[in-house]
């Protein structure tokens, strides 16, 4: 078998894009929570003050706050080994700066842990997961500020604590990296210029001092809170969670070469070798650089980057892209930018599919850092047809998914330490790039559409079935 035996098949969500129950049980307002529905066509919009008779997803989301239960034996009847998912920060805290935790939240989470471990499941807990606390916003400009540092690290001890011997692996942030690029200021660090007035999320106003800056004190946050995990708990095991954009020279013109391979520096690398190896790389200075910022650092710093390095390694997988150094040739390539690859297709969103890129992928990462690996993301995101028999046909999940399993398998084969496997929303929940419900990744359906109508009914699609024989065959049945 090209899988080891105790992999760590599942799947993962994040609390904004299923939970709902936005305002209950004294839950306070996170940035995804002022953020309205969109589509590819008509980006969401960020509403600091939110605005009445506007449709906001996260409110409701997919009711998997008052579900879990349900959802949880759905994941235990295709045989989860492992279910990722984020605890809301705003439960704990609600507006991220209180001295003591919000009773409700720790004990809502607690019976998810205990739902989970009921069925043998491992939960795998993101700690903020897109989440920032909109009061930490309005504040401070949340991570653009080291006041933020203490404040997570107050997060983090709480459920540290509260979760000791029920939980084993946590993430300290979600896709770190997607804040070297613009939009992920405000979901992932909570940066905004306008607090007064709506923003399209899309043409948010950028700051790379801001941006960058911001990513210091999350390094040194996530370092302090894989040192305190450590301390509480020894049997904690502490990883990073980036996105993986794979990218390739469009041509092998040396230019097109030096182009991407400056592109993986900067939105791949980055950020994991500050995780993964505890010092910032050697060509940041040329990123600083050629962007005109300045990382203000405090005496220290350093230190507790080296003493804070992760167990191990996760990422999302979707897609990759080409660069060039001629921008007459880039073009309309994926969410993160580039070029198309001539010689892939596209998902209905846009998203080139690239099997073979996540073989690439893992072999690049584990040569890299030599610690263990796991893809906690990876999925294609589709419109669904709900027959009248209420079953869903849809081979080309199956297909896609398939097709990066076979290559995490030849990646294993290859000498790659791989943990385990969660595709993203393994149930139908709310887009976070787009705010949507109509792109769909889940094994299950969910009932629950744009308009703000549907009954949250749970449907199994063909995936649903496909992906229990995966896992009882421990991948071998494709």
């Amino acid at each position: 078998m090209a899988f080891r035996k105790d992999f760590l098949w599942g799947g993962a969500t994040a609390a904004n894009q299923c939970e709902g129950a936005w305002d209950r049980d004294g839950k306070g307002v996170s940035c995804a929570d002022i953020c309205t529905g969109g589509s590819r066509i008509s980006p969401k919009r960020i509403t600091p003050v939110l605005e009445e008779g506007t449709f906001y997803p996260s409110h409701e989301a997919i009711r998997h706050y008052d579900r879990f239960r349900e959802d949880i034996a759905l994941f235990a009847e295709m045989g989860f080994k492992c279910y990722r998912f984020s605890i809301a920060w705003t439960r704990i805290f609600p507006n991220g700066d209180e001295a003591e935790p919000n009773e409700a939240g720790l004990r809502h989470y607690e019976e998810v842990i205990d739902e989970c471990r009921k069925y043998g499941i491992e939960p795998l807990i993101t700690i903020s997961h897109y989440e920032v606390p909109f009061g930490l916003t309005k504040k401070c400009n949340a991570w653009a500020s080291r006041e933020m540092i203490g404040y997570y690290l107050n997060f983090c001890r709480a459920i540290f604590t509260r979760y000791k011997g029920k939980v084993r692996y946590w993430l300290t942030f979600n896709e770190i990296n997607s804040l070297t690029a613009p939009m992920g200021a405000f979901l992932n660090a909570g940066l905004l210029k306008d607090l007064t007035n709506p923003t399209v999320f899309t043409q948010q106003a950028d700051d790379p001092q801001e941006r960058f800056q911001a990513l210091h004190h999350m390094f040194v946050a996530s370092a302090l809170a894989v040192k305190l995990a450590h301390e509480i708990d020894p049997e904690y095991r502490v990883g990073n969670m980036m996105l993986y954009s794979a990218s390739y020279p469009l041509t092998c013109e040396p230019k097109d070469v030096i182009r991407n391979q400056q592109y993986n520096q900067e939105m791949n690398y980055y950020c994991t070798d500050v995780q993964a190896r505890g010092i910032y790389p050697s060509y940041a200075p040329r990123i600083w650089r050629e962007k005109g910022i300045t990382v203000e650092m405090e005496p220290g710093d350093e230190e507790i980057l080296r003493q804070g390095t992760v167990d191990f390694i996760t990422f999302s997988y979707y897609m990759s892209s080409c660069q060039s150094a001629d921008s007459a040739k880039m073009g309309a390539g994926n969410l993160l930018g580039g070029t198309a690859n001539p010689y892939l297709k596209a998902s209905d969103w846009g998203w080139q599919i690239d099997p073979e890129g996540l073989r690439y992928s893992l072999n690049e990462l584990y040569d890299r850092y030599q610690k263990p690996l796991m893809v906690v993301e990876n999925g294609l995101g589709a419109r669904d047809t709900l027959e009248e028999d209420g079953s869903i046909h849809d081979e080309y999940r199956i297909d896609y998914l398939r097709r990066h399993i076979r290559e995490m398998a030849l990646a294993v084969e290859d000498g790659v330490d791989l943990m385990g496997y969660t595709p993203w929303g393994c149930i139908d929940l709310v887009s976070a790039s787009t705010g949507e419900y109509e792109k769909r990744y889940g094994f299950i359906y969910v009932r629950r559409y744009d308009d703000g109508t549907g009954d949250f009914a749970r449907l199994k699609k063909d995936s649903f079935y496909w992906y229990q024989r995966v896992i009882a065959t421990n991948g071998e049945e494709l």
